[in-house]
């Protein structure tokens, strides 16, 4: 079955860096778009970040533009998000989560353009 996994998340104060990763297995992890978004307490499922099939285009919410950058390695099944100049607003469960084929340009940053998602990994930014 298709699995995504994600790693990396922890504390970190104000202005620091952390990377997440997600390994995928189960699904031909080359032909999918993949995925970031991110849920505080409270708060909707949020769109973060995605990345291409190739890794050739990315997109980001205009929240973390020029501080987050998504990336990929398909012979590793990895899809990775360096976060850089985090902010407390940045505390969340970030997900991986593996675009639908069928997918249009419109859905593609909202949680229903996505058919599987890891169980989330846990970034909190203190002050």
């Amino acid at each position: 079955q298709v699995q995504l996994v994600e790693s990396g998340g922890g504390m970190v104060q104000a202005g620091g860096s952390l990377r997440v990763s997600c390994v995928a297995s189960g699904l031909t992890f080359s032909s999918r778009t993949m995925g970031w978004f991110r849920q505080a307490p409270g708060k909707e499922r949020e769109f973060v970040a995605r990345i291409s099939r190739s890794g050739t285009n990315t997109w980001y919410a205009d929240s973390v533009k020029g501080r987050f950058t998504i990336s990929r390695d398909n012979a590793k099944n990895t899809v990775y998000l360096q976060m850089n100049s985090l902010k407390v607003e940045d505390t969340a469960v970030y997900y991986c989560a593996a675009q639908r084929p069928s997918t249009i340009l419109s859905s593609a940053r909202t949680p229903g353009g996505y058919d599987y998602w890891g169980q989330g990994t846990q970034v909190t930014v203190s002050s």
